[in-house]
């Protein structure tokens, strides 16, 4: 099942889908540094253009809920074709939008496009990589997706196969919106949003084949054999146009909501929240950046602003890549002590370092060097602790995430849709809340209070990890695991 792609075919799916997964980021990070001037060109507010950043997380969660079931039905290539060209249109609206309510329609189109790629893309991962491979191959995909950053990764597989995978995340999202909103106009950013939905959707029309398993899809028993091969094979544009256009002539509509049950489960309950909790400590840091960091070291413009989350991508890069090597080691090693018993809570020991220690650390460290040590050095500690706050973020994301699709291989676009919808909703909320909690409480009281959201997620990780077999089997929500994982 995992021999049908060879390795560089593998590499190339890994890699495209990466690529497209960077939108739904970059879309937010590349946004953030340029509040203050989208708020003078709207001639409104910081703290109000700043709940448009909520608006967007929240549709992440909407647009990841449905599209799911269709990945599940219809497979990945056609939703990833139907859900792109949204990206486009958003993307068009929110660089030519005149109000407020235009632009939270162009954001809220743009993220219910890029959405799709965010739940689905770890499900086409698990789709192609065995067990021992996918925690790597995973933290290359949430290395450029759950924050902005850039890089280039070495990946070496547990098969002795090495080789280099030149990810482009976004380049320096916050300092490439920074850039524009500087130079040009922060309408440039979203301009070039829409070319890179458009690069996405061409790249998967083009040279992205199908990789759900076969025979795994609804729509499998409404096709022949031949557009069956046709659909996986997906090399060439006119045939895949033909090939879709076949599969929306049989359109099935699907309950969006249909994810939302996994949460019976205490495994995948308790992790969404370790997971949401840690990813909210990064928008704590991020979203007042321009009113914290800013005021306090003479930063005040956009472009310096968006510099200032380069340590944080480059932090999200080390993170995912080490937490994937470190999961997959878990297992192995898990595996090989209990003589070849396999259990996937094993994977989560590589979350307990960022959520037990890096994250507080770097949220109390922010907090109190931004009121208390002023000047360089003042600056150097604040931006190491945004290093700090991206590796552990991504070194609780990526191993989580592995871990649900380990578990419910065979329902992976739903679990990974419930999770990032759970995850969005949570951090959309926290967007929308720590200006008016900084303003209200402080810096450290507010950074304080994600820190103690950060030790909450190391605890419920810690009972899942010693208590996992007994909270599977509390609620069997059809939990799976592929036989050739074994």
């Amino acid at each position: 099942m995992y021999d049908r792609f060879t390795t560089r075919e593998k590499q190339g799916i890994t890699v495209v889908i990466s690529l497209a997964g960077i939108i739904g980021p970059f879309a937010s990070g590349s946004f953030i540094p340029c509040i203050p001037e989208i708020a003078k060109d709207l001639k409104t507010s910081g703290t109000v253009i700043n709940y448009t950043v909520g608006a967007y997380v929240f549709m992440l969660a909407v647009g990841n809920l449905f599209w799911a079931p269709y990945a599940e039905f219809y497979g990945r290539r056609p939703v990833y074709l139907m859900s792109l060209p949204l990206v486009c249109i958003g993307s068009l609206i929110s660089a030519t939008t005149k109000s407020l309510a235009q632009l939270v329609i162009g954001r809220c189109v743009q993220a219910f496009g890029a959405s799709c790629v965010l739940a689905i893309g770890a499900a086409t991962i698990s789709d192609v990589y065995k067990l021992e491979e996918r925690g790597t191959a995973m933290g290359i995909f949430f290395g450029v997706s759950p924050i902005a950053s850039f890089a280039f990764s070495l990946i070496s597989f547990n098969n002795g196969a090495k080789f280099k995978a030149i990810l482009l995340g976004p380049p320096l999202a916050p300092i490439t919106g920074g850039l524009l909103a500087a130079y040009a106009s922060w309408r440039m950013t979203q301009l070039f949003i829409f070319i890179m939905g458009l690069v996405a959707f061409t790249s998967i029309a083009l040279y992205f084949p199908e990789t759900s398993h076969p025979g795994s899809r609804g729509i499998d028993v409404f096709m022949t054999d031949e557009e069956i091969e046709l659909q996986n094979e997906g090399s060439s544009l006119p045939q895949s146009i033909d090939t879709f256009a076949t599969q929306l002539s049989r359109w099935v509509w699907l309950n969006p909501f249909e994810p939302l049950t996994l949460a019976r489960s205490p495994v995948i309950l308790f992790v969404s929240c370790a997971a949401a909790f840690s990813l909210t400590t990064f928008y704590v840091l991020a979203i007042p950046l321009s009113y914290t960091l800013g005021p306090h070291y003479g930063i005040g413009t956009p472009l310096l602003i968006g510099a200032c989350f380069i340590p944080s991508g480059l932090g999200s890069i080390v993170g995912a890549t080490l937490s994937g090597r470190l999961a997959d080691s878990a297992i192995i090693n898990g595996r090989t002590r209990r003589h070849g018993k396999w259990l996937p809570e094993d994977r989560l020991m590589a979350t307990i370092p960022a959520a037990l220690i890096l994250l507080p650390v770097s949220l109390i460290g922010f907090a109190y060097t931004t009121s208390y040590i002023p000047g360089q050095v003042g600056l150097g500690i604040v931006l190491l602790c945004l290093f700090v706050n991206g590796m552990a973020v991504d070194m609780v994301l990526s191993p989580a995430a592995t871990y649900f699709v380990d578990v419910l291989q065979t329902q992976s676009a739903e679990v990974m849709a419930f999770y990032t919808a759970f995850r969005s909703i949570v951090c959309a909320i926290a967007s929308a809340g720590v200006l008016p909690a900084i303003n209200q409480f402080g810096l450290i009281a507010t950074n304080t209070a994600a820190a103690m959201l950060a030790w909450v997620a190391f605890l419920l990780i810690y009972v899942t990890i010693r208590n996992g077999a007994q909270l599977r089997g509390w609620r069997d929500i059809g939990f799976t695991c592929s036989p050739q994982d074994f």
